[in-house]
């Protein structure tokens, strides 16, 4: 590839960067997107040692590489109280940079910030070295080519133009997006954004690489052939490591991500909430698991393909070219390019603004402020030129550097060269945010022990060649001090410089804050950063001194500029409700305020030196002054922090609220009482935050929240608020202050409430109870009388219903009886039977057959009333009901000359399709019956969710006040009993099976004009029916039952005579039997062919005979049980024991079928 395409791709990528930073200062974005900015901003972390390094440790250390990403994630996932606790003291003391984090907390120890800021500046050179090596190399790779075996394979070779215009660009970069204002701590929107753009570029261009790589340059399972083939490759991967390698990248990473001065920068100065570091929590070490998700294929294939003709930091790069994929070869670039560019600029921003504010400005001050005060107008374009002569002399720095070290070294260990130097903050950065007693002897001395330790035994070596007699024999000889094998300890490199340095720095640290007590500042500062609760305290005291606001309003402006520093004291005026003049004399609150607005501007420690100079000008007590200020900030600590634990002792919640309704005290029972998090338990938060956080936890209604927050903010009498999710009540108070803001006292009176509902509860409770029992007396009486009505209208229905169906029962029982009369009176008189013998008997079996008809419908009510009929619910097409419905009552249909129609439908229901058959037929029958000529239609239309199948008919019509007297049992108009016989239950079980299956039945009708049945159901969700009605087979034809052996138990003699007379009428052979005594008496050897069997038998029942029978006979006899009980017991046994089940009174059409089916079964098994 081209060296110009190569350097035109560069130069536009940086082009477009310098677009988006300028887009991001200009344009407003939404704040709704800040934290996925803010996360996105975090992955500077992920420099060229993630993009190419990575890999390279992966071919040479297997997942070695892992433990880097570790660290960082679980600082994020677990440690997020702690961040946020980091961001909080950085925000109240307008921290800029981790060097004024460390001074701050050691009592704005110029010391502390000046090697803090000389450690950094050390450490972090290697570093952009790193990432301008990583530039170079990748660049000459694309560039330059040489032939290696039988394919032309890119070959590093030195190229020193091209990072040098990178640096060049990189430094006007940063120079001019983030260098733009003296006030450290206002964000760098243009800076960030373009970081969170590169951070997202990057992740891309890997993803892109890596899929390629695998799925596109190689297929899966030729890859895995490949490496399967090269046991090489496996030997490199599965490299042993020790746990303690695992554990020093572990601890390097998770320090690097805190206390590197770009992470620092990026994770606490641009940081705007709290509400930004949760989404970092989980948005972080996501981007970090996807970002290496392809870091170990990439090194299979590179291992596999590429082996050592090229560094194995440049797989990425080399692996596209050695296939010839210039496309993918310029991603992979530009990739690498947006991780080293990323890095570079936000450190040298970072580092920057420490070089000023903690190294060059204390000096400049030093010398400058006692000569020279007042002709020195404006230090702000001084700070500001210092902060880019610092950042062109980084990025010089790291330049020189690069081009001084070996070009083969491997980019990871020289980023972790750089973590080790940054590693030495370590101890006096966790030491002073949980230890008190640290003070700022302990933590020069820390960091002074561990960063000569870590030049002796990392830097050193990583300058010197390694034949150097320095680093085989040791200084003066002396084995024992070899910097890479202090006394003799046989640990790795990094190991043993990084613990040798971190144990130094972490005993010098302690025994140098314990060789003195704290001074006043650094107790105050401790304070502060070891919190117990509590935040700032007010400073009522004066002190003794001339100077005036004026003149500190002057000399900040010098610094920050006058209309910025205008601007902050008129905000800080409203805040605290005061009104200043120029010629008002300063007190404490002023110099605390003016302190931390300088300290934005050049730090804690230039702060402090610039407020003792100019109290030294103006006054000749200066030093008294300052050391008066200290001992009365400490004593007011002091007695703020006695005051903060005898609130926390108290039952009551207490808060005091300013006048713009914010937080300045509280206790903790009145966190414990709401339930309120960290967030909202600081100086300045709004009461308004704290009201919206309970509607957040569902504690009270969104509707309520202004009119809480508006009965908190009057001052009036007590009023009580009701938690709705913790059930509590609170009795609130508030009283007005003197100055504006109201102090409020919360008060739970949970358990005095529910005693006086308890109280109330039970008074009232009698009092209903007395009324209730009243109530229940006459409710008694009624329900008595009630009662006594419905068992007098029962008896009253009953009697009714028993003499309809005693009137309809005896009637086809005269016509009965009358027949066998007329039968019996011809048969005497003449010798041969009469002629018309056969129309009357069949007469008299339509008679027994209309009887059957009336007891059958009653008790098939008897059972629906009862609710003895349970149901079967399945799915089914309704079209089916109706086609079974159809077919079933043509005949009756044809006979009578009507036209019987069915529309087809495909509708699924749930139901009982049996129950549903009976409903629907009972309403065709209805509909023939009483219809003298025209057609009856039978269809289903879809209502909505419903479906309703109609029945309608052209027949007599029904009266409108009738529409409901036909469903009652017996009931038959006067118009419809001319036109049909019937019994008057059709439409009473109708009615009954509908209400069984919970439907509605519809009724329209006009005399003379048809009627319209309909039932409404509702359709089913299911696609595909589980049940359909059971067709039966053609009818099988008459057989001839002669020489079929029957065995019929009975224990009633007519019974059995009756069934032998039409068996014998048959051509059976028939066997008589009253029971198993009766059984036993018959002729062993002369078994049955089939037993019919009552199921009430003389002390057993139909079974146990069946038994029996089986039992003496010595076979399996096929059995019918014949039997008017129709009990679900009796049927259930007969289904398990596969016995057919007749029902009394008999039709012997269907025994006979069921015995013609035998007959042929037995004859089957014969053949």
């Amino acid at each position: 590839m081209n060296a110009w395409v190569v350097s035109l791709v560069a130069l536009s990528y940086l082009t477009v960067l310098f677009l988006v930073a300028a887009l991001g200062d200009r344009g407003r974005r939404s704040e709704r997107d800040r934290p996925i900015r803010y996360a996105l901003s975090l992955a500077v972390y992920c420099t060229s040692w993630t993009f190419f390094g990575s890999v390279g440790v992966a071919a040479n250390s297997g997942l070695l590489f892992l433990a880097i990403y570790i660290g960082p994630a679980l600082v994020f996932i677990l440690a997020t109280p702690f961040l946020r606790r980091i961001t909080r003291i950085s925000k109240a003391e307008r921290i800029t940079s981790i060097a004024d984090f460390l001074a701050s907390r050691y009592g704005k120890s110029f010391k502390v910030a000046s090697i803090a800021t000389l450690i950094a500046t050390v450490g972090v050179v290697p570093y952009i070295a790193l990432q301008l090596k990583a530039i170079s190399d990748s660049v000459t790779l694309l560039a330059e080519t040489r032939s290696v075996g039988a394919a032309a394979l890119p070959m590093p070779i030195g190229v020193g133009g091209t990072s040098f215009w990178v640096t060049v660009l990189l430094a006007v970069f940063a120079m001019l997006f983030g260098t733009r204002q003296t006030d450290a701590t206002e964000h760098q929107d243009g800076l960030v954004f373009a970081i969170a753009i590169e951070s997202v570029i990057k992740l891309a261009a890997f993803l892109i690489v890596g899929f390629s790589v695998c799925f596109l340059l190689f297929e899966p399972s030729s890859l895995w052939e490949q490496v399967s083939n090269h046991p090489s490759v496996w030997d490199s991967l599965t490299n042993e490591t020790s746990m303690l390698s695992w554990f020093t990248l572990t601890l390097l990473s998770g320090s690097a991500i805190l206390l590197l001065p770009r992470q620092f920068y990026v994770m606490v100065v641009e940081n705007r909430s709290e509400r930004e570091v949760e989404r970092a929590r989980w948005l972080f070490p996501l981007y970090l698991l996807a970002i290496n998700i392809f870091v170990l294929p990439i090194a299979l294939v590179g291992l596999t393909t590429v082996g050592g003709q090229t560094n194995a930091d440049l797989y990425v790069l080399a692996i596209p070219l050695l296939h010839g994929n210039e496309w993918l070869s310029i991603v992979a670039f530009i990739g690498g390019l947006s991780a080293a560019t990323a890095m570079v600029i936000m450190a040298s921003v970072a580092l920057s603004i420490m070089i000023s504010n903690d190294l060059i400005m204390p000096v400049v001050l030093h010398r400058t402020l006692g000569m020279r005060w007042a002709d020195h107008e404006d230090w702000s374009r001084t700070i500001l030129f210092i902060r880019r002569l610092a950042i062109a002399g980084l990025l010089a720095a790291g330049y020189f550097y690069y081009r001084s070290i070996d070009n083969a070294a491997l980019l990871a260990s020289i980023g972790l060269l750089s973590f080790a130097a940054i590693a030495q903050f370590m101890p006096a950065f966790l030491g002073g945010m949980v230890w008190r007693g640290a003070n700022g002897r302990g933590a020069v001395a820390g960091m002074t022990v561990g960063f000569c330790a870590w030049a002796y035994t990392l830097l050193l070596p990583s300058i010197l060649s390694p034949d150097a007699s320095m680093l085989v024999d040791g200084p003066f000889g002396l084995a024992w001090l070899k910097p890479q094998a202090l006394f003799g300890l046989g640990l790795s490199s990094l190991e043993h410089g990084t613990l040798i340095s971190l144990a130094a720095n972490t005993l010098a640290f302690v025994i140098g804050s314990l060789s003195r007590s704290a001074l006043p500042r650094e107790r105050i500062q401790a304070a502060l950063f070891v919190p117990r609760g509590a935040g700032r305290s007010p400073f009522p005291r004066k002190i003794k001194t001339q100077l005036t606001v004026g003149e500190i309003q002057t000399t900040i402006g010098r610094y920050l500029g006058q209309k910025r520093t205008a601007r902050s004291f008129k905000s800080w005026q409203q805040r605290e409700n005061r009104v200043l003049q120029p010629s008002d004399i300063a007190d404490a609150h002023i110099l605390r305020f003016a302190e931390g607005l300088l300290g934005s501007a050049v730090g804690s420690s230039s702060a402090r030196l610039i407020l003792s100079l100019l109290l030294e000008r103006y006054d000749t007590n200066a030093s008294f002054a300052y050391s008066l200020l200290d001992d009365a900030t400490e004593a007011l600590q002091q007695n703020r922090g006695l005051l903060q634990i005898a609130l926390d002792q108290m039952e009551q919640g207490i808060t005091v609220f300013d006048k713009d309704l914010r937080l300045t005290c509280w206790n903790r029972r009145f966190r414990t009482l709401f339930n309120l998090p960290e967030s909202l338990g600081v100086v300045g938060a709004p009461l308004s935050d704290v009201v919206e956080h309970l509607a957040g936890q569902r504690e009270i209604e969104q509707q309520e929240i202004e009119t809480i927050i508006d009965r908190l903010a009057r001052a009036q009498s007590a009023w009580q608020l009701e938690l709705r999710r913790s059930g509590r009540t609170i009795e609130i108070r508030t009283r007005p202050m003197p100055e504006g803001g109201v102090v409020g006292t919360y008060t739970d009176i949970t358990a005095q409430v529910e005693s006086d509902r308890a109280l109330k509860s039970a008074n009232e409770g009698l009092e209903a109870a007395v009324a209730a029992r009243t109530r229940e007396l006459l409710n008694v009486n009624g329900e008595l009388v009630s009662a006594r009505r419905a068992a007098e209208d029962a008896n009253l229905g009953k009697t009714r219903f028993l003499a309809a169906v005693g009137h309809d029962i005896l009637q086809p029982l005269n016509a009965a009886r009358l027949y066998c009369s007329a039968i019996g009176e011809r048969t005497q008189t003449s010798s041969q039977p009469p002629k018309d013998l056969p129309e009357t008997v069949q007469r008299i079996d339509a008679s027994l057959d209309a009887v059957e008809d009336i007891l059958s419908a009653v008790l098939d009510i008897s059972r629906l009333d009862t609710g003895a009929l349970t149901t079967n619910i399945s799915t089914f097409r309704l079209g089916d009901v109706l086609q079974h419905v159809a077919t079933a009552l043509a005949p009756l249909a044809e006979a009578k000359g009507l036209k019987l129609h069915v529309v087809p439908s495909s509708i699924l229901v749930d139901s009982d399709i049996n129950l549903l058959r009976r409903l629907v037929q009972n309403l065709v029958s209805n509909a023939i019956k009483y219809t003298r000529n025209g057609r009856v239609i039978l269809g289903v239309r879809r209502r909505g969710p419903d479906a309703e199948v109609q029945v309608l008919d052209t027949g007599i019509g029904i009266a409108e006040n009738q529409l409901t007297a036909i469903f009652d049992e017996f009931a038959r108009l006067e118009e419809g009993a001319r036109e049909a016989e019937g019994l008057g239950l059709g439409l009473s079980i109708v009615d009954r099976i509908a209400r069984v299956l919970h439907l509605e039945v519809a009724v329209r009708s006009r005399p003379g004009q048809g009627t319209n049945f309909a039932v409404i159901l509702p359709v089913s969700t299911a696609t595909q029916p589980t049940r359909s009605l059971t067709r039966h087979g053609p009818p099988i034809a008459a057989s001839d039952l002669s020489d079929l052996r029957i065995l019929a138990i009975d224990n009633e003699p007519d019974i059995l005579d009756g069934m032998e007379l039409l068996l014998s009428g048959w051509g059976c052979t028939v066997q008589r039997a009253a029971g198993s005594d009766s059984i036993r008496a018959l002729p062993a050897d002369c078994p049955p062919d089939l037993i019919l069997a009552d199921y009430h038998l003389n002390g057993e029942t139909g079974f146990q005979a069946i038994d029996t029978a089986r039992q003496w006979f010595g076979r399996d006899i096929s059995a019918v049980l014949i039997t008017a009980d129709r009990s679900k017991g009796v049927m259930n046994e007969a289904a398990e024991r596969d016995i057919p089940m007749l029902n009394k009174p008999l039709k012997p059409a269907k025994l006979r079928l069921i015995m013609n089916r035998h007959k042929k079964t037995l004859r089957a098994a014969a053949e």
